[in-house]
């Protein structure tokens, strides 16, 4: 059994949100030493690899190791009762095994929501050696994204040591957008060798456009034709990281 308690309401929401992109159901592992989630999408293109340690929570109390499947929607219809300075408790009945979401602020309520079965799939982080690790704004990345889904739903990503330049092409229009080194946006970038893939803009508009409400600063790290990481950094030592696969594009 385990009680979480959080103060601020928003930074529970905006995780659940960003997990809610990519998983409907999702199994938690929660252990002494805080809560973890590993997770790829129904079409397992996209995953998610998220912790947060025990010192994100105000209180925090786990005995044992458990796993708890629910369903993020549901959740976050509670979640988004709740106002930015108020504090959420998550913990579970022992009894009927039903989690009790406990919302304190301007007034208390109580809400009870049924668990589910919990996934036993083990879902492996990927083994991939990046060749290029560029370190951006979110808001930069995201605005970027956005000018690349006026003209395509895909967009290839490439890099060599000086810049970052995101390519899309549609029907009728096109778009190159250069981030330099050194920029506003770009902050950092490394590159072993100039590398490029393509990838769906539906997924990343999505998993950029939640994820920064969480962070500020977004690690992308990538290679030829393989999938890219995104970290997004994190303010009390949490994990927060998304794996995309490429879109293979033929000749």
């Amino acid at each position: 059994m385990f009680k979480l308690k959080v103060s601020d309401a928003k930074l529970l929401r905006d995780m659940a949100t960003a997990i809610s992109i990519l998983v409907d159901e999702a199994t938690f592992k929660i252990e002494p030493e805080g809560m973890k989630l590993r997770a790829m999408d129904p079409s397992r293109v996209a995953m998610i690899d998220f912790e947060w340690p025990k010192t994100v929570f105000e209180e925090y109390e786990c005995a044992e190791p458990t796993k708890m499947c629910i369903n993020i929607s549901e959740l976050l219809k509670l979640l988004r009762r709740a106002g930015k300075d108020e504090a959420v408790e998550l913990s579970l009945d022992e009894k009927t095994g039903r989690l009790q979401v406990k919302i304190t602020g301007k007034y208390s309520r109580n809400f009870t929501m049924p668990t589910l079965e919990a996934s036993e799939e083990e879902v492996p982080t990927p083994k991939i050696n990046f060749n290029v690790k560029a370190k951006t704004t979110t808001q930069g990345l995201s605005q970027a994204i956005e000018d690349a889904q006026l003209v395509s739903d895909h967009v290839r990503i490439e890099a060599d040591s000086e810049k970052l330049i995101l390519n899309a092409s549609g029907d009728l229009m096109g778009a190159t957008i250069t981030l330099q080194k050194g920029s506003d946006t770009l902050l950092d970038l490394e590159a072993k060798e100039n590398s490029k893939a393509t990838f769906s803009l539906s997924y990343l508009t999505e998993i950029i456009k939640a994820a920064s409400a969480t962070s500020d600063i977004a690690t992308l790290e990538f290679s030829t034709d393989m999938p890219i990481r995104i970290d997004f950094q994190q303010t009390k030592e949490g994990k927060l990281t998304f794996f995309l696969a490429p879109r293979i594009e033929t000749e």
